[in-house]
């Protein structure tokens, strides 16, 4: 029996190597879109190449794909009208059932909304760098020989890049654990518990917020506080979901407009981080939840609790 034709041959090689290659495009570029584009743009290239010249298809195919992604990150910075330090990373947001999140959102989920915010601080070079060392062990040697630089230069930005990282808060809770710091912190702003929220919020607690204006960094617990008590004035209701894996919420205002979407890290009984949507256009592109109003009672099937923020 004959084997495979040659195209039939690569395109199977080519598909065994593809959820490697998202997930390093996805890691790149915080958008599970765009990776998906660099990954079949590799695709293209290989169909044009001579494969029997490319003696190693898994670094050759790596090469293209980070090579791929630093164009497209130096794009980006390239635009003012889109800034890539103020670029949301993209939000995969799923009910929370209290088990593990769906299927399409594993591969969020797997990287967390702290690291992804911290990976968009980086330049598109020290990104690649750490990237591919740190999380895919791909050599210093290779990966210089991808953005043009010497093994030991490559060894610096891949450096430069874990101090950062190495900064992020981690979640270390449990899942109900998690959700638990949050519904007391909902808990506390409805009832205008300002000791309370110091309590459930980390000293240097970061909030950024994305609104139609732009984006708002709030440092520190006092300063996130007040921009709590502001926002909870109104009377709101939310649904508890994941957002990239970690325990969020989706809320709505008392004539059920969506007023934005929140997702938070806990660590050590804290919130540690926290980032918050409400940018009409940017929620419009989500795929959300629906309103709490359309839930049955918990207990019945397919049920949730309805929870009032305020």
């Amino acid at each position: 029996m004959s084997g495979p034709a040659p195209d039939e041959a690569l395109a199977g090689a080519f598909e065994e190597q593809r959820g490697r290659l998202v997930a390093v495009a996805y890691r790149m570029l915080g958008s599970r879109a765009d990776a998906e584009d660099a990954v079949q743009e590799a695709w293209l290239r290989l169909a044009r190449q001579d494969a029997a010249s490319i003696d190693n298809l898994a670094g050759w195919l790596t090469t293209v794909v980070g090579r791929v992604c630093i164009d497209v990150l130096r794009s980006r910075k390239a635009r003012p009208e889109a800034s890539y330090d103020d670029r949301l990373p993209e939000l995969v947001v799923t009910e929370d059932f209290g088990g593990a999140p769906e299927d399409d959102a594993l591969l969020a989920e797997s990287v967390g909304l702290a690291l992804l915010v911290v990976l968009g601080t980086l330049r598109p070079t020290e990104r690649l760098a750490f990237v591919l060392h740190d999380m895919f062990a791909v050599p210093f040697e290779e990966i210089g020989q991808i953005i043009g630089r010497s093994t030991d230069a490559t060894k610096m930005l891949a450096s430069r890049a874990r101090r950062k990282v190495q900064d992020t808060p981690r979640p270390t809770e449990e899942r109900h654990q998690q959700r638990a710091v949050i519904d007391a912190f909902l808990a506390a702003a409805r009832g205008g518990d300002f000791e309370g929220l110091l309590r459930l919020l980390d000293p240097d607690v970061t909030w950024r917020s994305y609104s139609a204006r732009g984006v708002v960094v709030k440092l520190g617990a006092a300063e996130v506080v007040g921009r709590v008590q502001v926002g909870v004035r109104a009377a709101v209701t939310a649904r508890p979901v994941l957002v990239n894996g970690e325990s969020g919420i989706v809320a709505w205002g008392p004539n059920g407009k969506l007023l934005g979407v929140m997702a938070c890290t806990v660590a050590d009984g804290r919130i540690v981080e926290m980032l918050s949507v409400s940018d009409p256009a940017r929620l419009a592109a989500m795929d959300l939840p629906a309103h709490p109003g359309q839930w049955l009672p918990r207990g019945a099937p397919g049920g949730h609790e309805r929870r009032d923020v305020t």
